[in-house]
């Protein structure tokens, strides 16, 4: 291993950045839908031996930008998948998505390559070091212009329902920071001295604290009968039809249909996905009754559609969530406030618009307009519900209403979007850990799938694959006790952040600057 560790210290140039691309490549591999968790802990160990052969920030910087953009690069090559729904319009955007915007995610690696560069504590304070650095940029990437919290190193564990529990106390961003630790503790082994073997032992002891905390807590799990009885429609519709003006009677009848199979008459609750209607629903009275004869006696629906205000220049237009009683009776609403840039509406219009660009959803002539912000919707019948629509499942401070702790989450989606593989599977694993995070049951319904009842665990208790039709009926599962992460949110992540930031800086001396190599 000090062999190894000597040989990566040594490279420079296009051999280190190569090394860093592949070992980031590598990383990416132990997110959804691989869970190759493994892989995680043999590539961060790379970098910090790619990062001690630095002697200065600008190579630093480029040897944690390569890292990142490897990561980011296999990650999220899914999104070409939305420009080839239209690709007549969209296609020559591809290299763009699948290589810009990995290279622009990747800068806060960088920085934190470049800190550890400019600031080196010795030994395994430097690993502390780096660890809280790069959580830190995870943290910033979550809330930096608007925000992109994808993939963050925490979930690599959505594929371990025990090692998830974490996420209860500290939430996403302090699991990352936890699980980063971890990661580079092998790190050490390429490291003279005796007690070079202390870090990898200690994140093994860690590794089974970890573990056996989370089973503890799924071993006190309660039942998960009880509840009103859910049914999901997943009605498996293709994107490139679904905003053709010619099917969208077509596109309703079929969620009526899927929600009239048989065990109709014992659904509580009906949860259609994102825009399953492709019109403005409520202001088609028509339309609501045709939806309406497909709500069970007593039930309610809850289906995704835009949803307009105003008109000429006061246009407005909003991705929604409605319910709806037997009678056609409108009985509460949600806008989505945390819009996808691009997708949604265009940032900068008057300039990128100038050039050509326009958003992917062409549905609608003028962009999505935003709605107040998190909300806990109550009617009669229907325990009270935090809707999340497709993006906002992703940010972790914004799942539930301050004051206002509903029953269960409500995640709507439209994934047809992202692809048949890696981007529904990540969209999955990021909605489980907000289950987790709050102790509340989540109920996620997909056009193409994934559509899903999770508990308060972060638990799949039944699921439609992608590319299915079909639905999905299950009793809601309980809420649990309130959660430290519910109660103090990112509380306890700064705490360790404080922490690490102290520890790993004890009596350091900057080093001076040297040239790059």
């Amino acid at each position: 291993m000090i062999a190894l560790a000597s040989r990566l210290r040594g490279l420079s140039g296009w051999r280190r950045w190569l090394a860093a691309w592949l070992a980031g490549a590598l990383a990416a591999t132990a997110f959804a839908p691989w869970h190759i968790t493994v892989a995680l802990f043999l590539a961060f160990p790379v970098l910090i031996w790619l990062l001690d052969g630095c002697r200065s920030r600008r190579a630093g910087f480029a040897t944690a930008w390569a890292f990142g953009l490897g990561c980011f690069m296999v990650s999220l090559h899914w999104l070409a998948y939305p420009m080839l729904v239209d690709p007549v319009r969209f296609a020559w955007m591809i290299p763009f998505a699948v290589t810009g915007l990995p290279a622009l995610l990747a800068v806060l690696p960088g920085i934190a390559g470049a800190a550890c560069t400019w600031r080196r504590p010795a030994g395994w304070r430097r690993l502390l070091w780096f660890a809280v650095l790069w959580a830190v940029g995870e943290w910033l990437r979550g809330h930096l212009f608007s925000g992109f919290p994808w993939n963050l190193v925490g979930y690599v564990w959505t594929g371990h329902d025990a090692m998830m529990q974490g996420a209860a106390v500290l939430g996403i961003h302090g699991l990352s920071l936890i699980t980063i630790m971890l990661a580079t503790a092998l790190a050490a082994l390429g490291d003279e001295g005796p007690r070079r073997w202390a870090p990898p032992l200690l994140a093994i002891i860690a590794i089974g604290v970890l573990w056996l905390g989370g089973e503890g807590r799924l071993t006190t799990a309660e039942a998960n009968a009880g509840g009103p009885v859910i049914r999901i429609v997943q009605p498996n519709i293709e994107q490139r039809l679904k905003w053709l003006a010619g099917e969208r009677e077509r596109n309703l009848a079929k969620h009526v249909a899927l929600s009239q199979r048989a065990g109709w008459d014992h659904v509580a609750i009906l949860v259609w996905p994102e825009t399953a209607s492709s019109f403005a629903l409520e202001n088609d009275s028509n339309a609501l009754r045709y939806v309406a004869a497909a709500i069970p006696p007593g039930g309610h629906l809850l289906t995704g559609t835009p949803r307009i205000e105003g008109e000429g220049e006061g246009l407005r237009v909003f991705n929604s969530l409605i319910v709806v009683d037997e009678q056609a009776k409108l009985l509460g609403r949600y806008d989505k406030h945390h819009l996808v840039p691009f997708g949604e509406y265009l940032p900068w219009r008057t300039i990128l618009g100038v050039i050509g660009l326009d958003k992917l959803v062409s549905s609608s002539p003028v962009d999505f307009s935003p709605g107040p912000g998190p909300a806990t919707l109550m009617t009669d019948s229907i325990p009270p519900f935090s809707p999340l629509i497709c993006y906002e499942a992703i940010f972790p401070g914004n799942a539930v209403a301050m004051g206002m702790r509903p029953a269960w989450l409500l995640g709507i989606t439209n994934d047809a979007w992202f692809g048949p593989d890696a981007g529904p599977a990540q969209h999955l694993a990021m909605a489980r850990l907000r289950a987790v995070e709050q102790g509340l049951p989540l109920v996620r319904a997909a056009n193409t799938g994934i559509s899903a009842i999770i508990d308060g665990y972060g638990r799949v208790l039944a699921q439609l694959p992608i590319g299915h039709e079909g639905v999905i009926d299950r009793n809601l599962p309980p809420a649990l006790s309130p959660t430290p992460f519910s109660r103090f949110g990112d509380r306890g992540f700064l705490a360790l952040v404080l922490l690490g930031l102290g520890v790993s800086q004890l009596g350091l001396r900057r080093e001076p600057r040297q040239q790059a190599h």
